[in-house]
């Protein structure tokens, strides 16, 4: 089985879609049957052990991400690969050069919806941009043969667009690359921290759907006896005396340490379609503060943190001040136990693999011609 995989969310310092994709194509390395590639934008067509690039302008202030603008080049692409199926994880161009190529070849197709585009959005520009946006999403996703949402909450509004074929899909955490033996003891004192002094940390990008300013607001609230470690690019550099700021693009081994060496992580994002970073600080042995909000609510479960009001500074430090009146410890092991249980990457592959088999046996396909 030749499994393609097709997006433009793929950069050097781009987050969940490509861990996704890396950890999904490093398990199915080692099953017989499968073969899996990847097309992805580049500053040039290339092929390199599984990964083709095919040029695409790149994005100002975008992080690294290129947007590809012609349909019908990549559509060829994927055609020429001759793939048993497709997946397409973003929904712009090369969401429908997937959508034509399965048709003409007559194999399944798979859109990912991997983040809430219309809420996105619709946030920044509006409620008629929003309202555009569904019926686009609506449009676009209804074309496919599959359609994973990584949420229930998310698989609930794309079934209010009127997207059908719809399947939870959770991602995944790398259970050795984010462990609680990552712990570095020296961290805290490099910070000039305590023994008395909790330390918190959130890892991300600095967009306005993370609410980095209520993780800022919180802090002033909590005092000297806590403090903050904010890691990823476009961080705030103006902040309180109990935040430090590491304001870049963080690689996952030092991202895992941080974790790892934290007390509890914050998290005030109300967007968040699987919250990943979430995942991989419970992996690490460290219990979630997070806002009852998108799937934070989902994937976090009682014991393993606590809930707060959405964009509520008092009520997230008073959440703070309450985990820790507890046994985090004991917390943190429970959250452990719960990613092990339930999103280890090998586990996940093997529930959406079960899903890819049911799409390439079932009902018999027939190519549709393409014109032009």
């Amino acid at each position: 089985m030749h499994i393609v995989d097709v997006t433009m969310f793929h950069a050097p310092a781009s987050g969940g879609v490509r861990t996704y994709l890396e950890a999904k194509h490093r398990v199915l390395a080692a099953r017989a049957g499968v073969h899996t590639s990847l097309l992805v934008p580049g500053a040039e067509r290339g092929s390199l052990g599984g990964v083709h690039t095919l040029p695409a302008q790149r994005i100002p202030l975008g992080q690294g991400y290129r947007f590809p603008l012609r349909r019908r080049p990549w559509r060829d692409a994927l055609m020429a690969m001759a793939p048993d199926l497709i997946e397409a994880g973003d929904p712009y161009v090369t969401a429908w050069a997937a959508v034509e190529a399965g048709q003409a070849l007559g194999v399944p197709t798979v859109g990912f919806f991997h983040s809430d585009l219309p809420r996105l959005m619709g946030d920044r520009f509006g409620a008629s941009v929003r309202q555009r946006l569904q019926r686009y999403v609506g449009d676009l996703y209804g074309r496919f043969d599959s359609v994973l949402a990584p949420c229930t909450a998310m698989a609930e509004r794309l079934a209010d667009w009127g997207v059908g074929n719809l399947r939870v899909q959770p991602l995944g955490v790398d259970l050795d690359a984010f462990h609680p033996r990552h712990h570095d003891p020296g961290l805290r004192q490099r910070l000039g921290l305590g023994d008395h002094q909790r330390l918190l940390v959130f890892a991300g990008r600095h967009s306005p759907e993370k609410n980095i300013d209520v993780l800022l607001e919180v802090m002033r609230r909590l005092g000297a006896n806590y403090h903050l470690q904010l890691m990823g690019p476009g961080m705030p550099t103006r902040v309180p005396d109990n935040v430090s700021v590491v304001s870049r693009y963080c690689p996952p081994t030092e991202v895992a340490t941080t974790l790892a060496s934290a007390d509890a992580m914050l998290h005030a994002g109300t967007r968040e379609t699987f919250g990943l970073v979430a995942q991989e600080a419970m992996a690490c042995g460290v219990p979630v503060i997070a806002a009852r909000a998108g799937a934070l609510k989902e994937y976090i479960p009682l014991g393993a943190g606590i809930l707060c009001r959405p964009r509520d500074p008092d009520d997230m430090a008073r959440a703070t001040r309450e985990l820790f009146l507890n046994d985090p410890a004991a917390m943190g092991r429970h959250a452990r136990r719960h990613v092990e249980r339930h999103f280890g990457w090998e586990r996940v592959i093997d529930d959406l693999m079960g899903h890819y088999r049911q799409l390439s046996h079932g009902s018999e396909r027939h190519a549709i011609p393409q014109n032009g």
